[in-house]
């Protein structure tokens, strides 16, 4: 067999190499149609280990080239920032100060913008802190040429602010009116050369939006901006019809008919689609079996499919606030494949026996067909467990038996799931409420009782239990991992913890971190501990490598449990199939592109986890600026040269408290030992998880920023603030003084969950 990695790399590296496309390379390499599959091997090899690049056009390019270094670019507000190396060659590698990322300045930066694909080069120059200094010298693939801004005008000439802080300077349109815009519209700008430190950038306006602040245009903004893709293509949705078309309930086949057992669904009061419902008696020999059934998704979905390639180009359903997109048409995700009570659904079962004490001894995957009994909302579990109900016998005995024994069985799996080094952070989770008009009317916590831990447990033992049944069997699949995380994160979060007044003994150690999450549980400073030892962690992604999940503490673990929201779960329910069809012949999934799947697929995860979270600081912008919300109580969450970052205790939005605004009388500056900043007159300090009270100076709905200022007492004795909309800058008004007397905090009350919150927990691990 030709080694094709080895000739692969040699050939892309030659003096003066093109890039070309695959199949010109293989005949490059001596490869032909008989070789073409272990070519395609080498290839995909090669580039999950960022050995080669691969364009979005296909042309192949070297990781390494001329002495250049290629990796995505990083920048900061001045307009500097990074290169982070795919691979870090010897002289940047061992710089640790600095994670072995390569500084360049603005002027040494061109056009590249932040997550664009380039070569640098390192450069005669070092920092004042001794960091290396690079130069962009080629654009290899940018992050994205496509743009959300709002639309102004000046000099006769169209300009578009774009969103967020990607660029420091408006973008050149040309001349006003095109396509109908309007100073104020939020536009879509497709991008005709990128802006640099000596010109401005140059655009055309593909789509207009709408006006800015007109109800639903900052949704589509943010639609646009991550590229999600919102309405299905007519093929799409005939392809769902036909399924629909084609369903006979009583028809079921080799399925196993479950329809007559006690099955019942735990969900948000409001959720639409139900994918995962739970069964659970005792054996002969006193054993529970716990039945999880989810959604046979891949009955209505074939591999190959018009739906399946749109499901696996959208990868996962975004819920962002006040709205779904998701991953399948409606008729499949809240129809065909909803496991809605008294109707018969199709379902992939997962059936796990336990010993009495909860200890997993076999498991058996079976095609099923269920009819859920009843269907609950996760206010209504506990008071029926705790038997202080108002239902009285509404409920059926042999329901109430069945929510009791859950209760039972999902309490004793947590306990041994923490006892083994499972971790879990006490992360505040938050929900917008709206008002008819879909505005933001406030915010409310999101629970997380009992109710939700029984389900979270059944979901986690089910998607454990089918990821350890495909490993027994020796087959490739896509794992969801949580790797391990680096061991000088963990020293820095240490001395982190350590600057607040905690002992962390081991801080690789999961027990000690448990133990630390506990201690701080209910104090000041839980939130920021909690968030910071998140980002002392690595992310979970999809992949096919063996590298286990740190957080849950097991080897093995896949998504199983939710293939109406999220594609990996589909492609382990087709490998459920090939198993019950051929049990001594599955091989798994193909090792040609399952590892570029489980990287793209956690791409898609990121967007639509990145598109919930800036439409949500967005939507709390804009119910600040049209409240007059001028004062917040805040809980210091960061602490940075520059200032402090600041969290609402009862609004849940952060914002920047600059060092120069924290008093006049007095020269703050950092003290990193203690993540603090003091005054050196007046000996005052401020520390990560401080309460403090603040005011609003100005909101940038545009750039999404949000900037405190200390209070101020003026003649009248009341504090009062300016909130800029972000608008003045296109208008030409000036920003307006805003009262101090707002309509008041978002306030905390009980929830009704909008969308379920094992859904974030899922995203997490």
């Amino acid at each position: 067999m030709p080694d094709f990695e080895k000739k692969i790399l040699e050939y892309v590296a030659r003096p003066g190499y093109t890039p070309i496309r695959e199949k010109a390379l293989l005949k490059k390499v001596g490869g032909s149609k008989s070789t073409s599959s272990e070519f395609e091997q080498a290839m995909q090899s090669l580039q999950s280990r960022k050995e080669i690049l691969v364009s979005d056009s296909g042309l192949i390019r070297p990781v390494k080239k001329e002495g250049w270094i290629a990796g995505i670019i990083k920048k900061i507000n001045s307009g500097a920032g990074y290169l982070i190396p795919h691979h870090k060659p010897d002289d940047i590698a061992h710089d640790q100060r600095h994670a072995g990322d390569l500084y360049i300045s603005e002027r040494d930066m061109g056009d590249a913008q932040t997550g664009d694909e380039v070569y640098a080069t390192v450069i005669n120059r070092r920092r004042s802190g001794g960091q290396i200094c690079g130069r962009v010298v080629e654009i290899i693939e940018r992050a994205s040429t496509t743009f959300v801004g709002t639309y102004f005008e000046t000099q006769g000439e169209g300009y578009v602010h774009v969103d967020g802080k990607i660029f420091n300077s408006p973008i050149h349109v040309g001349d006003p009116g095109a396509k109908g815009v309007e100073p104020e519209d939020k536009v879509v700008i497709d991008i005709l050369h990128f802006p640099s430190k000596s010109y401005l950038g140059q655009g055309v306006i593909s789509k207009v939006l709408g006006p800015h602040g007109k109800p639903g245009v900052d949704l589509l903004s943010i639609v646009y901006e991550f590229g999600i893709p919102m309405d299905f293509p007519e093929e799409v949705l005939e392809a769902a019809r036909e399924q629909a078309s084609l369903f006979d309930e009583t028809k079921l086949g080799n399925r196993r008919d479950l329809t007559n057992e006690t099955i019942v669904t735990i969900d948000p009061a409001d959720a639409r689609d139900f994918d995962d419902a739970i069964s659970l008696t005792q054996n002969e020999r006193g054993h529970w079996v716990l039945g999880v059934h989810i959604a046979d998704v891949a009955h209505f979905v074939k591999e190959g499919s018009v739906l399946d390639r749109e499901a696996r180009r959208r990868g996962t359903s975004v819920y962002l606030p006040g709205q779904v997109i998701p991953m399948l048409p409606e008729i499949i995700s809240n129809g065909l494949a909803s496991l809605q009570q008294d109707q018969v659904r199709f379902t992939k079962s997962a059936f796990i026996e336990f010993t009495s004490d909860g200890v997993p001894v076999h498991t058996e995957f079976v095609n099923s067909a269920i009819r859920v009994k009843k269907r609950f909302a996760y206010e209504q579990v506990l008071p029926i467990i705790q038997e202080r109900d108002e239902e009285g016998d509404r409920i059926p005995r042999d329901v109430r038996e069945l929510l009791k024994n859950m209760h039972h069985l999902a309490m004793m799996l947590r306990k041994r799931r923490f006892a083994a080094g499972a971790l879990e952070l006490h992360l505040s989770e938050v929900r917008l409420t709206f008002d008819d008009k879909h505005r933001v009317s406030g915010a409310v916590e999101r629970e997380h009782d009992e109710s939700h831990q029984i389900i979270e447990e059944f979901m986690l033992a089910a998607n454990i239990a089918v990821a350890e049944g495909l490993n027994d069997r020796g087959l490739r699949f896509l794992r969801r991992v949580h790797p391990s995380p680096d061991y000088q994160r963990q020293v820095e979060f240490a001395e982190f913890v350590s600057a607040l007044g905690y002992t962390l003994k081991k801080a690789q150690s999961r027990k000690d971190l448990q133990r630390l999450i506990e201690q701080v549980h209910g104090t000041a400073v839980e939130q920021a501990i909690n968030y910071s030892m998140l980002r002392s962690l690595k992310q979970a992604e999809y992949t096919d490598e063996e590298l286990g999940h740190y957080a849950l503490a097991v080897e093995h673990y896949c998504h199983f449990t939710s293939p109406i929201r999220r594609y990996p779960d589909l492609t382990i329910h087709r490998m459920i199939d090939e198993i019950l069809e051929r049990p001594d012949k599955g091989k798994g999934q193909s090792p040609q592109g399952l590892r570029q799947l489980g990287h793209d697929l956690s791409l898609r995860e990121r967007r639509a986890e990145s598109a919930e979270r800036e439409l949500t600081k967005v939507k709390l912008l804009t119910w600040m600026v049209e409240n007059k919300i001028n004062t917040l109580k805040t809980m210091i969450t960061g602490v940075e040269s520059f200032g402090l970052f600041c969290r609402g205790v009862d609004v849940p939005v952060e914002g920047l408290l600059h060092i120069s605004r924290l008093g006049k009388n007095d020269y703050f500056h950092q003290d990193p030992a203690k993540f603090s900043i003091v005054g050196e007159r007046t000996g005052q300090e401020f520390r990560i998880g401080d309460f403090l009270e603040v005011e609003v100076e100005k909101i940038d709905l545009d750039r999404r920023e949000l900037d405190f200022r200390m209070p101020r007492a003026e003649k009248s004795g009341k504090s009062k603030s300016k909130s800029d909309n972000g608008n003045s800058k296109q208008s030409g008004k000036k920003p307006t003084r805003a009262s101090s007397k707002g309509k008041g905090a978002v306030k905390k009350k009980k929830n009704r969950p909008g969308k379920s919150p094992r859904s974030k927990k899922k995203k997490r691990k």
